[in-house]
C-alpha cells in the first residue's frame, strides 16, 4: 500500500507531461496559424463552464470541455460565415467568456479556476488524460500535411480532396481538449501560455516541420518538468513556475536562433 501511495505521488506530474506533449505539438500549428494570442485567449472560454460546473456541483472539466466545444463550434461557425479574422472572432468571444465566468464562479473558486489546483489525481484519470493526450497527440501526426497544405494554400488543399472546413473544425476542437488538458495545473489563465511559449522557441530553434514539431513539444514537457520540481523544491506554486520557465527557455532561445 505504501509504495502505490508512492507511485500516486507522481500522478500529477505524469499527467501534466502527457498534457505537455499535446499542447507542445497544437501549439506549433497555432503560432503557424497565426493563433497565438487566440490561444490565449481561447482558454478563457472555459471559465463560465467551469463556473457553472461548482455552482451545479458537477465536475468542473465537464463543465469545461462543454463551454470550450461550444466555443470552437461558435468560432468555426462564424470563421465561415463571415469576413473577420479568427482573432476577432474568438476576441468577441472571449470578452463574454469573461463577463459571464466572472459572475457565475463562487468567489472561493476563482483563484483555482485562474491558476489551477495542484489536488491528488486518481489511476481512473491519469489513465483519462494520457489517452486524451495521445488522441491529440495522434491527429498532429495523422493530418500535419492535410493542415499545413490548408494552411498555406487552401485552394490547392481543397483540389486535391481535403476537406478544408472540416479540417478546420477538427482541429478547433483538438485545439480546445488541448486546452482541457492544461487546465487542471494551469487553470484558464495560464494554459495558453503553454500552447504559445514553448513553440515560439522552438521556432526560434528549428528548421524543419519535424524539427518543429518536436522541438515545441520536447520544451513544453521540459518546462513541465523543470517547473514541478522547482515547485516541490521550493515550495512554490506549480502553474506559474511551469509557465516562467517556459518564458526563460524562450528568452535563451533569441540567443541561439537559427540564421
Amino acid at each position: 500500500m505504501k509504495n502505490m501511495t508512492d507511485i500516486q505521488t507522481f500522478y500529477p506530474l505524469i499527467l501534466a507531461l502527457f498534457a505537455a506533449g499535446a499542447t507542445g505539438l497544437m501549439g506549433s500549428f497555432a503560432l503557424m496559424k497565426k493563433m497565438t494570442l487566440a490561444g490565449d485567449t481561447m482558454s478563457h472560454i472555459a471559465l463560465p463552464g467551469l463556473g457553472l460546473a461548482l455552482v451545479l456541483k458537477l465536475n468542473p472539466v465537464i463543465g469545461a470541455a462543454a463551454a470550450l466545444a461550444l466555443g470552437a463550434l461558435l468560432i468555426w461557425q462564424i470563421e465561415n460565415h463571415s469576413k473577420l479574422a479568427t482573432e476577432t472572432t474568438i476576441g468577441v468571444i472571449f470578452a463574454a467568456a469573461i463577463a459571464i465566468g466572472a459572475l457565475v464562479t463562487p468567489s472561493e473558486d476563482i483563484i483555482e479556476a485562474l491558476f489551477g489546483g495542484e489536488g491528488a489525481v486518481s489511476l481512473g484519470t491519469l489513465l483519462l488524460y494520457i489517452v486524451l493526450s495521445l488522441v491529440v497527440i495522434g491527429f498532429v501526426l495523422r493530418y500535419r500535411n492535410q493542415l499545413v497544405l490548408g494552411l498555406f494554400n487552401a485552394d490547392l488543399a481543397t483540389t486535391t480532396g481535403i476537406k478544408v472546413s472540416r479540417l478546420n473544425l477538427a482541429y478547433y476542437l483538438m485545439f480546445a481538449l488541448t486546452l482541457i488538458l492544461g487546465l487542471r495545473f494551469l487553470g484558464t489563465l495560464l494554459v495558453g501560455a503553454l500552447v504559445i511559449v514553448p513553440a515560439a522557441t522552438a521556432r526560434q530553434l528549428t528548421r524543419t516541420l519535424a524539427a518543429f514539431l518536436g522541438g515545441s513539444a520536447t520544451l513544453s514537457m521540459l518546462s513541465v518538468g523543470l517547473g514541478y520540481w522547482l515547485a516541490d523544491a521550493y515550495n512554490l506554486q506549480a502553474g506559474p513556475t511551469i509557465v516562467s520557465i517556459a518564458a526563460g527557455l524562450f528568452v535563451i532561445s533569441l540567443f541561439f536562433k537559427k540564421d
